[in-house]
């Protein structure tokens, strides 16, 4: 733990329960003092990135309003990203990037805020903080400013980096704070979700389910209607930010609703933190029967219990979003027209095949690379059951370190390959001929497991010899998700495509596939896997 010394008397706005907060800021602003500025850096980076590929990919005003015209006619696209409400070079980025940015910036900003709060509750780090004189809101008020910090350097970032880039000013300003005024409704709603729950992760969890609530909210709404007048869109957070309308004779009374829903969700979690006691909450966990179920017997099914809920919402999100894939496909020709550029884009995503083969192609590399996400988190898992010093009774036991990590690892690198059958069949039931079809997209997307798992390798790796750069996998994670995101569009050299694992996959389906970069890739993440416990094994735990 980073030390701190607190102050021996209340200095902050001349209130006692705020005493402490802004020591108790700058601690969270040290700690997060890497994963703040990836977030940041990565998000803001994508959405100025955009603008300059749609540049390269429909220079002309005709191919603007081409593309404008028909991503608003095709419902399945509106529920993705939300309909065009302008042809400009603006209006587009604000359409292609401007929904998914201020989604993430949505996870940012919950992350941040039940890592300052509930998890140090959960840790024991709170109490001891509070044996100082450390008011009762200073934690929750040092979260939410730090959450605060982060969104605003995200607006900041991409207003002035698309303003930069030549785009309008007031657009730019309209864009950067949707995507950072979703991250602050957000943050106070994980505030109150981290009043209600015992621990960080069903704080998180619950916070998550919220922020996908909103996101089908959205697409929903958006699906029905073509200009964003549903009011489910309106009842979304993230609907907010496309009705902010940025590049698009901006809305700036929308902004209100921002300020609204974060003064609303914050002093909801103010009025909760008053009412309970440190490391108690509103809903306690259910206690669970007398007797343990056999499943439990060893630390595989200790593993499985921990971490099935999460990998049985990533299965349903995969299911439902390769079903979303697999209704865009068929306007896949409708969407490149004539643009010889667009479809040389397709072709690097998906190979040289037929347009709707590269579409399945790029969507299943997609969807293969969000389920390194899902990876990474079921990996650090064992971190963070060390860390919580729940590991330590486990170990005392007959229970042997590679035991202990086989069950979770199992987990990861089965759970990766069940998700991605998952969204291939989704993908495959709702695209064309089923018959036909299914084990075409199924295939595709269980090809992507090899460049998962060598992923998944190595964040093993750096848990097992690295503990504390640990959390690094994310910014790995994040990288391979840049690259295979953008590069293709901004045409990036090809040693950069080439540090992705996904870059080596064959174009599945219609693509040449052969056994040698499977093997390789497997190989590789034997490498990582053993190097890995093998450390684990030799280091201290804790």
């Amino acid at each position: 733990m980073t030390a701190v010394t607190l102050p021996a008397t209340a200095r902050t706005g001349g209130s006692r329960d705020l005493a402490g907060t802004g020591t108790l800021l700058r601690l969270a602003l040290r700690r997060d003092r890497l994963m703040i500025p990836a977030w940041v850096v990565l998000l803001g980076l994508t959405v100025v990135s955009m603008s300059g590929a749609l540049e390269k990919l429909y220079d002309t005003p005709a191919k603007r309003a081409d593309v404008a015209s028909s991503m608003t006619g095709n419902g399945s696209l509106r529920a993705l990203y939300g309909p065009v409400f302008s042809d400009s070079l603006g209006g587009l980025t604000a359409w292609r990037i401007g929904g998914i940015a201020a989604l993430l910036a949505g996870v940012m900003s919950l992350l941040i805020v039940v890592r300052h709060t509930r998890e140090e509750e959960e840790t024991g780090r709170q109490e001891l903080l509070s044996a100082a004189m450390v008011g009762r809101r200073a934690p929750l008020t040092a979260a939410l400013l730090a959450a605060l910090v982060a969104d605003a350097a995200l607006a900041l970032l991409i207003a002035a980096g698309l303003a930069g880039a030549g785009q309008p000013a007031g657009g730019a300003l309209a864009l950067g704070l949707a995507v950072g005024g979703t991250g602050l409704v957000f943050a106070g709603l994980a505030a109150i979700t981290a009043q209600l729950t015992e621990s960080a992760r069903a704080a998180k969890g619950l916070a998550g389910a919220v922020l996908g609530a909103a996101f089908v909210l959205r697409a929903a709404g958006d699906a029905a209607t073509e200009d964003a007048s549903s009011p489910l869109t309106w009842a979304s957070p993230v609907g907010w930010a496309e009705q902010l309308r940025a590049f698009a004779d901006e809305r700036w009374w929308v902004l209100l609703l921002f300020l609204a829903g974060t003064a609303v969700t914050v002093g909801a979690a103010y009025a909760l933190t008053a009412r309970r006691d440190l490391g108690m909450s509103f809903l306690p966990a259910r206690q669970g029967p007398a007797r343990a179920p056999a499943s439990l017997n060893g630390a595989t099914g200790l593993a499985w219990r921990l971490q099935r809920t999460t990998l049985f919402g990533w299965s349903a999100g995969f299911l439902a979003a390769g079903a979303v894939f697999g209704g865009i496909i068929d306007g896949a020709s409708d969407l490149v027209g004539d643009n010889e550029q667009a479809r040389q884009i397709f072709e690097r995503m998906g190979g040289q095949q037929g347009l709707s083969e590269a579409f399945i192609s790029a969507l299943t590399g997609m969807l293969g690379m969000v389920a390194a996400i899902y990876a990474a988190g079921a990996v650090l898992r064992l971190r963070g059951e060390e860390t919580g010093d729940r590991a330590e009774p486990v170990l005392a036991g007959a229970v042997g370190r590679l035991r202990w990590a086989a069950g979770h690892l199992a987990v990861a690198f089965l759970g990766t390959a069940l998700i991605l059958l998952l969204g291939g069949l989704g993908l495959g039931l709702t695209y064309g001929d089923v018959s036909g079809q299914l084990g075409l997209a199924v295939g595709a997307a269980l090809a992507q497991v090899p460049a998962v798992w060598t992923l998944t390798g190595l964040a093993v790796l750096l848990v097992g010899a690295l503990p504390k750069a640990a959390v690094g996998t994310w910014a790995v994670v994040g990288g391979c998700l840049g690259i295979g995101w953008v590069g293709p569009a901004v045409q990036l050299p090809q040693w950069v495509m080439n540090l992705s694992p996904f870059s080596h996959l064959p174009k599945l389906p219609g693509g040449e596939a052969t056994a040698a970069p499977f093997l390789w890739l497997l190989a590789l993440t034997a490498v990582f896997v053993t190097a890995g416990l093998t450390a684990l094994r030799r280091r201290d735990i804790g």
